[in-house]
């Protein structure tokens, strides 16, 4: 019923990038997501990566700005956290 967003902490690229995650259902997400501008490429798994240049555009949609910590916790109590599949190797 909401999409948050964390501080863009996240260092790639050249840049700092935030997650932008639905606490309801990945649909709710996608649509949040287009109506940001986001490519359907910036979805990984469970979130979207969004650029710090585009954080205060997401809070102005409505996304809801937390920690880190509160974007898994959120992501994990909706059934919807997806995590990394580690390879043998």
């Amino acid at each position: 019923m909401a999409v948050y967003i964390d501080p863009p902490t996240w260092p790639g690229h050249g840049r700092y990038w935030s997650h932008l995650v639905s606490d309801e259902s990945f649909a709710e997400l996608h649509a949040f997501a287009e109506r940001l501008g986001a490519p359907a490429r910036a979805f990984d798994r469970d979130h979207y990566d969004i650029p710090a240049t585009r954080y205060g555009d997401a809070v102005g949609l409505g996304a809801i700005q937390v920690g880190s910590r509160e974007i898994v916790a959120r992501l994990t109590a909706a059934g919807l956290r997806r995590r990394k599949r580690h390879r043998p190797g």
